[in-house]
């Protein structure tokens, strides 16, 4: 009888040693935005995106934090008018511009399900962020229409941006949570505010431990929070606009360029998306749909975001 129970013990800790994922504190990946990914056959506005992340998790003695994580990323933002085939300045609603940066991020996780991050980025908005090189090959690539307007973009500047976010749980249920999401922006290319909730739905791992804030990385060798998950979420949020430098031209460049604009100070957002995360991978895509940034533009804007990680030691 003793053996009996040892080996279904044994066979216990086996079945949950093999059901349990595995552990890592290195994460790598990109996220990629553009319009063309909700094949609705428009190239306006926010109209690419390329971001390259790491992500490393960092040791802490604190008792009330979970963990921490630091990150590196190096990112293009790219702005048209309401085409990508302007052929004079007046068909400009919205200018056209570049964004290239390098940053870095502090995340820290609570045992109760806050989060904390920090961040500083150095970039530069106009010609200097190959924005024009960029769009240009990408439609030679795969073979899209030739691109003009970008002799209107804002002129170069360079910048120094921080980013401050909070976000806390609210309440879970089942499968179901609902999450506070608040941001500050403040430098010379960006500055802002913005507040929301965050929905998610299915299979939910703790906010210290989600593929939504990147947060599966770890220290610890055996962490029982880790687990697959498969949601879909819905982030509304409403955003304050101080600054815009590519709305409005650099902070403190005297010619702009040849069209800037002032900025909607309030501004609306809806993203809605879907996530799924196993072991060393983290799979997602959105959509984001956007109310106008300026009273110029025709239309307002939507977007498709995809991101891949891959996890590691």
């Amino acid at each position: 009888m003793k053996r009996l129970v040892l080996i279904l013990f044994v066979f216990a800790l086996s079945v949950r040693a093999f059901s349990q994922e595995k552990t890592f504190d290195n994460e790598f990946g990109f996220r990629s935005d553009n319009d063309a990914y909700l094949a609705i056959g428009q190239d306006r506005y926010y109209t690419n995106g390329l971001f390259i992340t790491f992500k490393h998790a960092g040791r802490t003695d604190r008792q009330f934090l979970k963990k921490k994580t630091w990150e590196a990323e190096v990112g293009q933002y790219m702005y048209n008018a309401n085409s990508g085939d302007i052929q004079n300045l007046q068909e400009v609603d919205r200018p056209f511009a570049g964004y290239l940066y390098g940053g870095v991020k502090l995340n820290w996780f609570t045992n109760k399900e806050s989060v904390f991050q920090g961040g500083l980025q150095v970039g530069i908005v106009g010609p200097k962020a190959y924005g024009k090189q960029v769009q240009e090959t990408l439609h030679e690539t795969v073979g899209f229409y030739t691109i003009h307007g970008w002799e209107y973009q804002i002129n170069n500047e360079s910048g120094i941006n921080s980013s401050f976010s909070f976000s806390n749980l609210l309440a879970r249920r089942g499968k179901n949570d609902f999450t506070l999401s608040t941001y500050l922006s403040l430098g010379s290319t960006f500055s802002g505010a913005g507040a929301g909730l965050l929905y998610r739905t299915g299979n939910l791992n703790p906010l210290f431990s989600s593929a939504m804030y990147n947060s599966r990385i770890t220290r610890e060798k055996q962490d029982s929070t880790i687990k697959k998950e498969s949601f879909f979420y819905a982030r509304p949020m409403l955003n304050f606009v101080a600054y815009n430098a590519t709305i409005q031209g650099g902070m403190f460049t005297q010619n702009k360029g040849p069209a800037t604009f002032k900025p909607n100070r309030v501004l609306f957002t809806q993203e809605l998306g879907y996530t799924y995360s196993e072991n060393r991978w983290t799979f997602n895509f959105a959509m984001v749909f956007q109310t106008k940034e300026l009273k110029e533009q025709i239309s307002p804007q939507q977007y498709g975001s995809v991101s891949l990680y891959y996890r590691f030691n």
